[in-house]
């Protein structure tokens, strides 16, 4: 029996999905609906959900036995893992009708802000009411949200949906609190033309996060929709290993045009980075690790791996060199291992701590070296030091892991049907 009667879809989003016997199988992304060619209330075909691999998935709505404020329950634990794809003549609700104008019976535009579905006495589902705001006045004021009928409404075909230029507020609101990584998988699953609209209305710094979550297809061609201008912003602020993986990919006269726009200060590492192969520990290494000078206290090391911006692998180590600190370095002298620093006084010294034994990598060193690197020391960071004894970067598991999956695993998740 279903929980409620009227789910607002907006509100579905992110929910946890389990089987019948409380088992997680993922989180709900979407809604599909299939529209109709007159004005009647559409039918809800079924569920987008994301699995763990972040393969998304299609659940027809017969399968879904409860939705309730927070969760949905499957009428069975066994689901089809074979990838979504979305048909002719069906719409994601999240995805295509938020922030769509509307045209109300007496003349007066909207855009939408959510929509609501309710079951039918088959145990079909309807798409039944439209959440929008109203625009007022010359001026196109924003109005009060109000809840319509479908059949109130005109506007949402297919044609008209794929044709009228559409805004991103509403979606970017849906995207609030979820990792760039999941709003990566979102992307891939919409259409071109909204994806990128929703590009568009993003920031460069979350937008330079979520392409780095993408696929290197997906990568380029929102690349090649920005405006080159924008597009050497988005470089500047990614991770100068992203942005130089990326880069290799363009055409020479096109990765030069970009870096040419660019900051000198930003493009730099990302030029050094293009020098070496992507398969070596040179192409593979982040130049802007924790670096620290040997006269550092325990306590400012601890202070800058509790930098939020850090992933947890490059968290895990400290660099000592001799000044200056930034990448090339002065003479490597060592590093400190985390949790190394949460045993030690404070007010210590770095030089105090140092571990110098660690075996360290050449910038020549092969994927297949760095792999068994990273098995032989049970590490997720390593120091890449070249032949004159500088620190020149860092290279962390999940750049390894990377390069050691299929081109396109951020697509087909790590499960087949």
């Amino acid at each position: 029996m279903v929980a409620v009667n009227r789910v607002y879809v907006a509100q579905l989003a992110g929910l946890p999905v389990f089987g019948p016997d409380g088992e997680p199988i993922g989180k709900a992304r979407d809604v599909v609906i299939s529209l109709r060619i007159d004005r009647q209330p559409p039918r809800v075909l079924g569920v987008v959900l994301e699995l763990a691999t972040r393969r998304r998935i299609f659940v027809p709505m017969l399968r879904v036995t409860s939705i309730e404020p927070n969760a949905v329950t499957l009428a069975t634990g066994s689901v089809n893992l074979r990838q979504f794809h979305q048909r002719a003549n069906e719409v994601l609700v999240i995805g295509e009708l938020l922030d769509a104008r509307v045209q109300l019976d007496d003349g007066a535009t909207a855009v939408v802000v959510d929509a609501a579905m309710e079951p039918t006495r088959t145990r079909d589902w309807r798409m039944t009411r439209v959440a929008a705001r109203t625009r007022t006045g010359r001026l196109g004021r924003k109005g009060p949200v109000q809840v319509w009928r479908w059949e109130e409404i005109s506007g949402l075909s297919v044609n008209e949906l794929a044709g009228q230029p559409q805004g991103a507020q509403q979606l970017l609101a849906v995207f609030e609190g979820m990792r760039a990584a999941d709003v990566a998988s979102t992307l891939h699953a919409l259409p071109a033309k909204r994806r990128y609209e929703v590009a568009d209305a993003l920031d460069d710094e979350r937008l330079a996060d979520v392409i780095e979550e993408l696929s290197e297809e997906d990568q380029k061609d929102l690349l090649a929709h920005l405006d080159e201008e924008r597009a050497a912003d988005i470089l500047e602020v990614m991770d100068p290993d992203d942005a130089a993986d990326l880069l290799a990919e363009l055409p020479e006269s096109e990765k030069d045009r970009l870096l040419g726009l660019m900051e000198p200060e930003e493009s730099e590492p990302v030029r050094r980075l293009l020098e070496y192969s992507f398969d070596t520990a040179g192409g593979l290494m982040t130049p802007e690790p924790i670096i620290l000078p040997p006269d550092a206290t325990i306590a400012e090391a601890l202070a800058h791996v509790r930098n939020p911006d850090l992933t947890p692998a490059l968290a895990s180590m400290v660099f000592v060199c001799r000044p200056p600190t930034a990448t090339p370095t002065g003479r490597y002298l060592g590093c400190v291992h985390i949790q190394r620093l949460l045993r030690e006084p404070p007010s210590d010294l770095v030089a105090g701590v140092l571990d110098t034994d660690l075996a360290r990598l050449s910038p020549s060193a092969s994927l297949g070296d760095v792999t068994r690197y990273f098995a032989a020391y049970n590490l997720v960071c390593a120091p890449v030091i070249d032949e004159t004894d500088h620190l020149i970067g860092a290279v962390t598991v999940d750049d390894v892991l990377d390069h050691l999956l299929p081109d396109n695993w951020r697509e087909t998740g790590l499960t087949h049907a």
